[in-house]
């Protein structure tokens, strides 16, 4: 009996090992389907793809913004001049420490780079309310800096003129502070032009204190 249990368990043992055979293919076929799971993978590589375009043309579109909006600042200020300073600059009294004309064109090409570069780098970073008051100081700096060249050369109002740097400068520093709390590059970009607008605050000054026996001719 004992043989004959053990013949009929060996029996059965082998039917089901048969059966177990047979399972991998018949229950597992359409899940280990190799061309399912390249096609799930082909269609997150193109997701991927798509969503580093859609970046890239949205980084360029921000970047060339601020390019052109600092452009603007700077084209405001030679509308304002002709190209060129005119009779009234070139007659005015000035400090011994006056640049030559040709200097600031160079500087200033220099200085809207990285101003424009700095506000772009502070709108890529994640929102934040940080962000967004430097982003709002970005372009209330950009704004008084467009506005002081009609109000020197344009208007000839030096001391309009002189005012509008100061609160430019005081924008400018609330700025560099707001952009560091949110990147640090971002406000060690406009270090240079806090310390141009500094030495242009004082050469205004000069120009005032120096022409001042000339008011009726050369304006405030």
């Amino acid at each position: 009996m004992e043989n004959g249990m053990e013949s009929g368990d060996l029996a059965n043992q082998g039917g089901s090992m048969k059966e177990w055979d047979a399972e991998p293919e018949d229950l597992h076929a359409d899940v280990l389907d190799g061309d399912d799971f390249g096609s799930l993978h082909g269609n997150d590589e193109i997701e991927s793809i798509d969503d580093d375009r859609r970046s890239t043309r949205s980084d360029g579109l921000a970047l060339a913004s601020f390019a052109a909006l600092t452009l603007g600042a700077a084209a405001i200020g030679r509308a304002a001049t002709g190209g060129s300073p005119g009779l009234w600059y070139r007659t005015l009294r000035k400090p011994p420490f006056q640049p030559p004309s040709w200097v600031f064109g160079p500087v200033w090409t220099l200085l809207y780079g990285l101003i424009g570069t700095s506000g772009y780098r502070v709108w890529k970073s994640a929102p934040s309310k940080a962000r967004s008051r430097a982003l709002a100081l970005w372009g209330a700096q950009l704004a008084l800096n467009g506005a002081w060249t009609p109000l020197f050369f344009g208007a000839k109002r030096k001391r309009a003129a002189f005012v509008d740097l100061l609160a430019l400068l005081g924008v400018a520093a609330a700025y560099a502070e707001t952009a560091r709390k949110v990147d640090r590059p971002a406000a060690a970009l406009v270090l240079p032009y806090l310390g141009w607008l500094g030495f242009a605050g004082l050469l205004n000054e000069e120009l005032i204190r120096r022409n001042r026996g000339w008011r009726r001719w050369l304006g405030g």
